[in-house]
């Protein structure tokens, strides 16, 4: 599954890829190019009906949520070919930009069931946002992104760090709901953001729950308080509420910028979204459970490196 747009040498990833995968002892594989009307659903679709074991998903975060549509709840895994500026899954994988890497991952068949997050009929692997994330990201043009890759998200985040709080209610499974004035409300099936920068340390992606990430800076102190402590990967983070459960209904206010797995969906006053446990086989560096999917991925990357080369 591949996005042309989101690939510079269409033709050089086709000779990459197959190339490694028939010196590996795979079959040749079939590609299917995503359109605009369809971003990945009905092709993934069409390569189960073709007996497909594996999913290759080659493009950006649109991409990779679409193709999960089709891919939730069947025994056919999905592995990611890191491509485009921000791929939220391949920053948890540990193989940002890596298309060696995402290779290897697949071939030496690591694989591990995943939650995934369910919002209305389409899915995330990685969190749902409402607030200053999507606002982040609608402030974020391609053009840049393209320039200078992750960190342009730094540079559209920065328009909206004195944007005024948004009032909302967060309800976790039955409780009672809690009320808030937050700056946004993550609703994280994994923990690692644009970067690698690993926002939830506590999140796993198969324990059958979602965590819930409030945050409630309110000056240009609490920011940087904030963003030290997670870079510092501190357990404590000023400014950050977490919360966790099955079920999350987040009602604001007014309509705000909502987000799925990094990709802009339409503004809305609520964000509704719920846990399916072990919906997605997923092609991981290491199978074990290890709440950090990353794990073994520096050694595999220098691997899939020897790979292709050898296949060349």
């Amino acid at each position: 599954m591949v996005n042309p747009v989101k690939q510079d040498d269409l033709d050089g990833l086709r000779r990459t890829v197959t190339e490694t995968l028939t010196a590996a002892g795979w079959p040749e594989p079939d590609w299917y190019a995503t359109t605009v009307d369809d971003p990945g659903q009905g092709q993934a679709r069409q390569a189960i009906e073709a007996g497909a074991e594996v999913v290759f998903v080659c493009g950006g975060d649109g991409t990779v949520m679409s193709c999960v549509g089709a891919l939730v709840d069947t025994d056919v895994a999905m592995a990611i070919l890191p491509s485009g500026t921000g791929n939220l899954l391949a920053a948890n994988l540990g193989i940002s930009n890596d298309l060696a890497a995402g290779l290897e991952v697949a071939i030496e068949q690591g694989r591990r069931r995943i939650d995934v997050g369910s919002c209305g009929d389409q899915y995330f692997t990685v969190m749902a946002g409402m607030g200053f994330d999507a606002k982040m990201l609608e402030a974020t043009s391609e053009t840049t992104k393209a320039r200078v890759g992750w960190p342009a998200y730094v540079m559209g985040a920065l328009r909206h760090l004195r944007d005024r709080p948004m009032r909302v209610s967060i309800r976790i499974d039955d409780q009672p709901p809690r009320r808030r004035r937050a700056r946004t409300v993550l609703v994280a099936n994994v923990g690692r953001l644009q970067g690698g920068v690993r926002l939830l340390a506590d999140a796993e992606p198969d324990d059958g729950f979602l965590d819930v990430a409030v945050l409630t800076p309110r000056t240009l102190n609490h920011w940087l308080s904030l963003g030290w402590a997670v870079l510092r990967r501190r357990h404590r983070v000023p400014g950050m509420e977490v919360l966790r459960g099955r079920r999350v209904s987040i009602t604001s206010n007014r309509a705000q910028p909502r987000e799925l797995d990094g990709d802009v969906i339409p503004a809305g006053r609520s964000l509704k979204v719920s846990v399916r446990p072990d919906a997605l086989w997923l092609c991981v560096p290491k199978p074990e459970s290890e709440p950090d999917l990353s794990k073994d991925a520096d050694a595999v990357a220098e691997r899939g490196e020897r790979r292709v080369e050898e296949a060349r």
